[in-house]
């Protein structure tokens, strides 16, 4: 018989036994998950070569071998997402929001497992897809083609462009699907959106090298295309909108007391200067060949640094050579007309001009470092009074916060200003330090809305910059007059940006300092409140 020490040793070896078989096993696991997880990565690669796509709200549909007709059978509805707290969202092979299956129990499953309906496709390949056709350039809609960025279902193999609507509002959208804010199945109803004003066509609709940073097409998309809508179900959204309001700016209402302003009852309403004006909002649509030309580099190029420096999230610039479409994460445009729309593409009369780009801390909130606001309230004034002599006024405001840096490093330069000696002569050296260059507004997009708009001359052009006038004039639009911002409109504070400005090259009517003069030019310190 045992002794009772012996038991116990047996019982001890075979406690260590099973405990090294535990972690063997935990270990096991452990790399079984990390090679399923690896797979999963194969997987939906592979699936998206086999015409596997992925919608957020719905379980991965596999679409069918392409049919000899250019037709596609419309899918089915998607399903709504699964509540956020059931156990499939929480596994990694279901971060769709679809696992193990569609049941709503609480209970976890034992073990995380992939599913063929889970897989996320990263990317599509040409021989997957059947896009409708776009020649970029031809001045005939029909002929042309829609602009098609979809991923709902029954879209994503007609796409025939990258990227997404809204710019960078795009990722609400996300955000709205995520949090089942947003039915994926939603179909917009257009009625009564049609444009408040006719513009176009013009002839620079259908010249490939005039327009390539937005759809001449945009603003009549649905209606153009509806029948295509109906007969391949997809979804076309228009990247133009058109309406008409009333502006009423503070300064506009002392511009009309001091008598800069008259009111005419029909584009200055009324003494306190609220205005009559037509406006344009313009999402971005850029045709990459074309984009890759005006800044003379290859589309290659062009393609590789677009997808390495938005962290990859469009690999299909990259996979989808096909596809020459892309709707860029960026802000848009605002045009503002006053006066008959009709006049600006009239040779005939004169139109007044403004293109300014965004400014916030200025433009809304009346910061005194830059001439931004002052420059934009006269740019409305000029526009104004060109309209009511008989012409066309025109403002058109870009979203390139911070020259196109951002407001975050626009600030961080502020920051080195003020705690530095806020001298003129090292204004841009203070924005090179930290961004590594000192504009990225980069103009040579910009006068493809005024092709657009069918201007082909600029009688008066309120701006001092060298690269819009450029840009313009380089397009085919010739300037007749460059107006500098008034004396009397710039703020103290921003003496160290405009001198610097004219140092570098912008326009003026006045003097130039030599480097000399510009070293002596500070700005206000932050406590210095009587400078």
């Amino acid at each position: 018989m045992a002794q009772p020490q012996d038991t116990a040793a047996l019982l001890q070896e075979i406690l260590t036994s099973v405990k090294s078989l535990k972690l063997d096993h935990s270990q096991l696991a452990e790399t079984v998950e990390a090679i399923n997880g690896r797979v999963n990565i194969l997987a939906g690669v592979k699936q998206s070569r086999d015409g596997i796509v992925h919608d957020a709200a719905v379980p991965s549909p596999r679409i069918p071998p392409m049919a000899a007709s250019p037709s596609l059978q419309p899918m089915t509805s998607s399903p709504r997402m699964i509540p956020k707290g059931h156990h499939s969202r929480e596994s990694v092979s279901s971060i769709d929001g679809f696992g193990n299956g569609h049941s709503q129990s609480t209970s976890p499953p034992p073990r995380r497992t992939s599913t063929a309906h889970s897989k996320i496709v990263i990317t599509t390949h040409p021989e997957q897809a059947d896009p409708l056709p776009n020649h970029w350039g031809n001045g005939d809609a029909s002929k042309r083609g829609p602009v098609v960025v979809s991923r709902s279902p029954s879209t994503i193999r007609r796409r025939n462009a990258i990227g997404a609507h809204g710019g960078s509002y795009s990722i609400y959208y996300a955000l709205a699907v995520a949090s089942q804010q947003l039915n994926t199945d939603h179909k917009p109803d257009y009625t009564n959106t049609e444009p408040a004003a006719n513009i176009g066509p013009f002839p620079a609709w259908g010249d490939p090298k005039k327009i390539v940073a937005m759809d001449p097409f945009g603003h009549l998309a649905p209606w153009l295309y509806k029948d295509i809508i109906r007969a391949e179900n997809v979804e076309i959204r228009p990247t133009i909108a058109v309406t008409r309001a009333h502006m009423k700016v503070p300064e506009l209402e002392e511009a009309v007391r001091k008598g800069r302003l008259v009111p005419d009852g029909r584009i200055c309403i009324n003494s306190q200067g609220e205005l009559n004006v037509t406006k344009f909002a313009v999402e971005p649509v850029w045709y990459l060949p074309g984009v890759a030309e005006r800044f003379g580099i290859d589309e290659g190029t062009l393609r590789r640094s677009l997808f390495e420096c938005t962290g990859g999230s469009y690999p299909e610039l990259v996979t989808r050579s096909d596809i020459k479409l892309f709707l860029p994460p960026i802000g848009g445009l605002t045009v503002y007309c006053f006066g008959d729309p009709v006049k600006m593409s009239d040779p005939n009369v004169k139109l007044a001009l403004r293109v300014h780009d965004e400014c916030n801390g200025s433009d809304v909130f009346g910061s005194d470092i830059c001439t931004c606001r002052p420059y934009l309230i006269f740019g409305i004034e000029e526009a104004v009074k060109e309209a009511q002599a008989g012409g066309s006024g025109v403002v058109i405001y870009f979203r390139k916060e911070g020259r196109a840096l951002g407001e975050v490093t626009k600030y961080l330069v502020y920051n080195a200003r003020k705690r530095g000696s806020d001298k003129a002569s090292e204004y841009f050296k203070r924005t090179e330090n930290i961004a590594g260059v000192k504009d990225m507004r980069f103009q040579a997009l910009m006068p493809d809305v005024l092709h657009w708009l069918g201007i082909t001359k600029i009688d008066r052009m309120m701006s001092m910059s060298d690269m819009k006038h450029d840009a313009i004039v380089q397009q085919g639009i010739p300037i007749l007059e460059r107006v500098p911002i008034p004396e009397e409109m710039i703020p103290e504070d921003s003496r160290v940006e405009i001198d610097a400005k004219i140092h570098a090259g912008y326009f003026t009517t006045g003097k130039v300092m030599t480097f000399e003069e510009l070293d002596q030019v500070h700005g206000r310190a932050w406590d210095d409140v009587d400078h």
